[in-house]
């Protein structure tokens, strides 16, 4: 007979997103639902959670079958530069422009981690800019300013 094994990490994962998607499930429920024709405005949050809770189960489920790999020691470097950057993009993005918001928030968010060096770190973030650059304001035409106020040349 077979012992079940118990993986401790899916299990944990698995319940956070159940119990996500309950929550908001139950507070999509204040809203007007609609129909599937005339869709209301809980009908989307009450459709997305509960996909959530879903997964969740399929992934607490697999819990009870797979043994998984032990937890690695906390993150912190991760957290300390892949956290800020969105914050920073934030708070620049119209004193820039979209272009140097952009390519500093890339270049942050490049030393998450630590095989990263400061020569491939400009080159990906020039890349990851010019890309965004060409994808948003060219090709969809999206009205932003490129360059903002405290860079005009």
């Amino acid at each position: 007979m077979k012992s079940i094994s118990f993986d401790t990490t899916n299990a944990i994962c698995g319940a956070l997103f159940v119990a996500t998607g309950a929550f908001f499930a139950f507070q999509s429920l204040g809203l007007d639902l609609g129909t599937t024709l005339r869709m209301g405005p809980g009908y989307f949050p009450l459709l997305l959670s509960a996909v959530l809770v879903l997964l969740g189960a399929i992934i607490f489920i697999q819990a009870l079958r797979v043994e998984g790999e032990p937890i690695d020691p906390f993150a912190w470097r991760g957290m300390l530069f892949i956290l800020p950057a969105p914050v920073f993009f934030g708070l620049t993005v119209r004193g820039l422009g979209f272009a140097p918001a952009l390519f500093f928030t890339a270049f942050i968010a490049c030393f998450a981690s630590q095989r990263m060096n400061v020569f491939f770190a400009i080159i990906l973030s020039l890349l990851l800019t010019v890309f965004s650059v060409a994808v948003f304001s060219y090709g969809l035409g999206l009205p932003f300013e490129r360059f903002g106020p405290w860079v005009r040349f």
